[in-house]
């Protein structure tokens, strides 16, 4: 089935970033205005856990040297307590997971796809990448949630997701190799586009552009300016 991540995909113009040491207050808006509804919500955020998983634990694999294989699949074992957290949230309501995640089943499998780079260093980038904005992006989501469920999705998102461990393979990688930096920056720049776009498909928009940017840009530049500081751990340009 084609999707929209196999067919030629429009430029994504993202937020502009002001200077860090000029940064505007952070803007607040009501996240109820454009928020999915809880279980289609809950369905997405638990297969994207599943794909960090599956991409996760491919490059454990891949990987021949064993201290640095433990810390990728110890990244792994973190995103799927992730997705089986947000199972049991949608267990708790009378939902059955599979049929939650079911509906995004093409979109993200297809993202799944493109975050595989040509080494496994490019594809541990990419999940670094793509898992970083996706639990900033669904952990900002979760203010907007009816009840209690909020709290306790955002706690279970912004757990330990390994990040640390998948900073320090990159790092020694690049130690190893300081010609390996430029083409992981360009690759982790590449990345950002489509993730964002993943990001944006959880969102109930009103199909004015200009009055959908204005709606979402706080939470993109909150996403960009979090994103740039992960780079900036592994001494590359996002």
């Amino acid at each position: 089935m084609s999707t929209w991540f196999t067919r030629r995909r429009p430029a994504v113009e993202l937020p502009r970033l002001s200077p860090r040491a000029q940064r505007a207050p952070a803007v607040r808006i009501d996240l109820h205005e454009v928020m999915p509804d809880l279980l289609p919500y809950l369905g997405q955020a638990a297969y994207i856990q599943l794909e960090q998983f599956r991409t996760l634990s491919r490059v454990a694999a891949e990987v021949s040297d064993l201290p640095a294989a433990e810390r990728v699949a110890g990244a792994a074992g973190h995103a799927l307590s992730k997705h089986q957290g947000i199972a049991a949230e949608i267990r708790r309501r009378g939902d059955d997971p599979a049929a939650a995640m079911r509906p995004f089943a093409d979109e993200i499998e297809g993202f799944g796809a493109v975050l595989v780079g040509a080494d496994w260093r490019e594809t541990l980038l990419a999940a670094l990448v793509a898992g970083g904005l996706l639990d900033d992006f669904f952990i900002r989501l979760a203010a907007g949630l009816p009840g209690d469920i909020g709290p306790r999705v955002a706690q279970l998102l912004g757990s330990d997701s390994g990040q640390e461990g998948m900073l320090s393979v990159l790092r020694d990688e690049i130690e190893q190799d300081p010609k390996l930096a430029s083409r992981l920056a360009m690759w982790g720049r590449r990345l950002v586009g489509d993730t964002l776009l993943v990001a944006r498909s959880a969102l109930h928009l009103s199909g004015n552009r200009i009055t959908d940017e204005e709606r979402i840009e706080p939470i993109f530049t909150e996403l960009i300016a979090a994103h740039t500081r992960r780079m900036d751990a592994l001494g590359l340009t996002a």
